[in-house]
This record gives structure tokens, sequence and C-alpha cells, in this order.
């Protein structure tokens, strides 16, 4: 099931992340501008914002600001009009999606995170951001930048989990911070030709992700990221697959009701719903709206009655 292009399989991706306890998703974006894959991206991001609010979950964006050097070489984007071209994204988010209702804030204030540091120098960013007639919670990858009200964290395969300890302890000094959980690293892009690895962090049979993610949990910053759900390039992915399974799913779970809510309903039973689902949709379109109706029990938490049903569905009721 990937294809982010697919609404039914977003919509079983979503389901699947809110069973294991997860609120919502950061979403990479590379823009508005016509150039290599980035319309394909905004159509499936646009696709993704509309599951996301249909089945009460939340999401944010995370600008890829590499982008614009990018654009420069390609002679897409004069050298003069970079920080121009950023401000000009940012209207257009906040005109279209920092105001609904499933997008994050913090404080009021719409979450913004970007990705990298060889995209806008921290004096870009600067600028950008007084341009906006909109004030937002700006958070940069690693390093707090002078216009960042905090920085989130990222794995660092050299570092492995030191890395997370050397950012909590650099955050302390924040107004707020973003910490990250992830299960293992392990690219491709020396198979891939790409460029050398980055190196590798071992998923030590799933002690990775459970110690990273009880740590940030641990940390009590009021958001959480873990990276990633669906980074097969880099082997952080923490959704169903072949190699592990729903196991990360179900540490979520079980996490997310030692440290957050100690009624967090969904069982490890509960995160097999979804995919059946989009089994059920694929093979028998016609129960269409027998299949919303299931999907609207299992986004309420009406597990009983969603399970009951999908069942009665099932065996052709």
């Amino acid at each position: 099931p990937y294809d982010s292009g697919d609404p039914h399989v977003l919509e079983c991706q979503l389901l699947q992340m809110k069973l294991a306890g997860i609120d919502g998703v950061i979403v990479d974006w590379y823009g508005l501008t016509k150039f290599r894959d980035y319309p394909i991206l905004h159509r499936n991001t646009q696709r993704l914002v509309d599951q996301v609010t249909r089945l009460e979950m939340k999401f944010a964006i995370c600008y890829e600001d590499q982008t614009i050097p990018a654009l420069v070489e390609a002679g897409q984007l004069s050298d003069d009009k970079r920080t121009a071209h950023a401000t000009g994204e940012i209207q257009w988010l906040a005109k279209n999606w920092f105001s609904l209702r499933s997008y994050v804030r913090l404080n009021g204030r719409p979450v913004l995170l970007s990705f990298g540091q060889t995209g806008l120098t921290d004096d870009e960013w600067s600028r950008c951001l007084a341009e906006l007639k909109l004030p937002v919670a700006y958070f940069s990858q690693h390093h707090r930048r002078n216009s960042a009200i905090g920085a989130f964290d990222w794995p660092i395969p050299k570092e492995g989990l030191r890395a997370i300890r050397g950012f909590r302890e650099s955050s302390r000094k924040w107004p707020t911070s973003i910490p990250v959980a992830f299960p293992r690293f392990v690219d491709i892009y020396a198979e891939a030709k790409v460029h050398k690895s980055w190196g590798r962090i071992e998923d030590a049979d799933g002690k990775t992700f459970r110690n990273a993610l009880a740590e940030a949990l641990a940390s009590r910053s009021r958001i959480i990221q873990i990276a990633t759900w669906n980074d097969w390039g880099e082997g952080t992915v923490i959704e169903p697959s072949f190699e592990f399974g729903y196991r990360d799913l179900e540490v979520l779970q079980e996490l997310r009701r030692k440290h957050v809510d100690a009624r967090f309903p969904a069982t490890a039973d509960d995160l097999r719903l979804p995919m059946r689902m989009l089994t059920l949709r694929r093979h028998s379109p016609e129960k269409a709206k027998q299949a919303d109706r299931i999907v609207d029990l299992i986004a309420t938490g009406n597990l009983e009655q969603a399970l009951s049903g999908l069942r009665a569905i099932e065996r052709g009721q």
C-alpha cells in the first residue's frame, strides 16, 4: 500500500498512525514551482491534507528551502529574489493551510519547520519571516536560527543515540524544541550511486526506537517528531513492513499509554483494521458507503463497532 496520490492509501496510513497513537503528520513540502517533481509532491500533499482534516488529525509543514538554490542554479529564479520567493510560498501556506482547524499551532501560531542548512541563510530567514503578516512558530533543524523559537532534532547516523542527548542539552537554552525519535538509519545512497552513505544506526531488535521514543516523551516537549513514517531511502520507516511488521506501532501504543494517555484504547489487533479496509475498498468498490461508515467509526474511536461492522461487510452481509 504505497501510493502517496491514492486517497485510500492515505486513509489507510493515517488510520494506522491514529491507532498507534500518532496525532498528525509533518509534511516535507517542496513548494509551488513547476520544477522537477515538485508539482506532483504538492498535489499529493493537498490530498494528504484533505484526508488529515477528514480523519480529525493534525498536520504541519516542513519547508524544503534547499529548493531555492536549486531553482537559482536552474535559471528559474534570480539570486536577488531568494528571500521574496520563500516569503511568497509561506504566504501561500498562510492563506491556504495555516487557517485550517487541522493545522498545528503553538501558542496560537502556526508551526513551520525548515529542513537542512543549505537553503536560505540565517539573515534571509529573518527577513523572510519579518515580511509575513501572520507570525509563525518557526523551528530550524538541529540548531536554532536567529529567527526561530527553537529547533527540531533529526537522526545523525555517525552519532546515533548520543546525538539525542546533545540536542537535549542545547535545547535547554531555547524557549521550546521538538525532540526526535527514530527506529534505525540504513540508507541506500551508496548502493544507488547517489553519494557515500551517511552511516548507519542499527535497529537493535527494536531497542533503538523504544529508547529514543521514551527519551523524547520524557522531555515533556509539546511536540515530538518521529523520523520517519515512510522514508524508505534512509530506512527510518515505522510504517508496517515485511521486515518489522507492526512492531514499532505497537511500541508507540505502549509508550503513549505510559507517558501520555493511560486510557488510550487502541490495541495491537486494531492496528490491522486499516489494511483490511484498504483491501475491502480495492476488491469491493461497490461497498464504498459501508466502508466510509467503518472508517468514520475507526476515526472517532468506536473500535468495537468498527470491527463488528467490518466483519459483517467481509461476510457479505
